[in-house]
């Protein structure tokens, strides 16, 4: 039986984990590992990560270089959102171009 601390613990870990896979733009011709190529888009296949755009040569922390896209290495990766300016939002930290969810 499940106490209330290993159930509290479990909400709070998927609060902070990135979303599932969603559709994403395509960059060039190709598509991010376990994504389809679907016109302008690429569509997630059931086993794909979290993927943004690639910003310059680098991806954030916890996040692989997959082409054009940085790809989440695991399901309880922080999301990543570019960074727009300087600052980022509240509950959000620095990291290179991008932003990590805290």
């Amino acid at each position: 039986m499940l106490n209330i601390i290993t159930i509290m613990f479990m909400l709070i870990s998927q609060a902070f984990a990135v979303p599932a896979a969603q559709p994403i733009a395509k960059i060039g011709s190709n598509c991010p590992s376990n994504y389809s190529s679907n016109g302008s888009y690429c569509n997630p296949n059931s086993s794909a990560m979290f993927a943004i755009a690639k910003i310059g040569s680098n991806c954030p922390s916890n996040y692989s270089s997959n082409g054009s896209y940085c790809v989440a290495t695991s399901s309880s990766t922080k999301l990543a959102i570019p960074k727009v300016g300087s600052n980022c939002p509240s509950n959000y930290s620095s990291n290179g171009a991008y932003c990590l969810q805290n």
